[in-house]
Parts: structure tokens; sequence; C-alpha cells
């Protein structure tokens, strides 16, 4: 399963660690993390993804793979701004989005227009987003979500 992993670009050290927590727990379940592929939560997630020897796709909003995090394995170059949003969350089965803006806030749009379970870690209150205490039950939470009803996308 890949899960997509939302949240701001810019982060107070507090939000950095969940986010690593969460790819790290991502990865150990043995699923990719998909993310934007900048920094922030971003960065952070692929970091704890790394650290449990799992898979990051980073989709960027520029044209260069160059401008993705360090622990990014396949960079995908949009040059579309933050209209790859949309990619972001159409290339992960499932959602968990990490505090975050505005540009979290239209990911979570596109998740629930493309029918995508969503985990929320200090997030946006929204009825779309089912608020998690830790990244382990925010996992579970999208596990169980495509397993009882909705599907993986093809």
């Amino acid at each position: 399963m890949r899960i997509s992993i939302i949240g701001g670009g810019v982060v107070a050290e507090d939000v950095r660690e969940t986010a690593v927590s969460t790819g790290r727990v991502v990865a150990q379940r043995g699923h990719t993390v998909v993310c934007g592929g900048l920094g922030g939560v971003m960065e952070a997630a692929c970091e704890g993804a790394k650290d449990a020897g799992g898979d990051t796709i980073g989709i960027l909003p520029t044209d260069r793979r160059a401008d993705a995090n360090e622990y990014v394995d396949v960079a995908i170059a949009t040059g579309m701004g933050h209209s790859r949003n949309a990619l972001v969350v159409m290339n992960g089965d499932a959602v968990v989005a990490v505090d975050g803006g505005g540009g979290t806030l239209s990911e979570v749009g596109f998740a629930s227009v493309y029918d995508r379970p969503i985990a929320g870690l200090g997030t946006h209150d929204v009825p779309e987003i089912r608020a998690c205490e830790t990244p382990e039950e925010a996992v579970r939470y999208v596990e169980s979500s495509i397993g009882e009803g909705r599907t993986a996308p093809p």
C-alpha cells in the first residue's frame, strides 16, 4: 500500500517528530510513503521511512527532481506548483495528515473527492478526517479503511 503523508513545509520540532514517527510506522508496516517531496512534514516523514528501511516517493511542485529532499527515493518533478497536491493524493491509497495549513487542507479536499481514507494527527478539524492520537493509530485506521469497503485505487 502507498500512504500519502501530508503536512506543512515548515514545522515546529514536535510536528517534525510526529512526522518522522509516522513515516517510520508506515515503513515498518510494509507500506511506501508518498509526499510532496520538499521540507517540513514531507522531509520528516521520508526520514522516518528511510530509518525503518522503507521506500519513499516525492511528487514535487517544481520542474527539477534535484529539489527533492535527501530522503526521497523516487522524485517526480511536475512543474505544477500547488496543483501537484492532487497527484500526491491520487498516488496514495490513503492519507495521513500531520498538522498543516492551506495546502494540506487542499489535499484533504482532493482525498475526499477521490475517496481516500484520511487520518489526522493534530491537523484540521473537518468531518473527512479521522482524528488520531498516535502515528500507530493513524496507520491502523487507514489500513482498516482500505480493508473494510474502500478499495485501493488501481
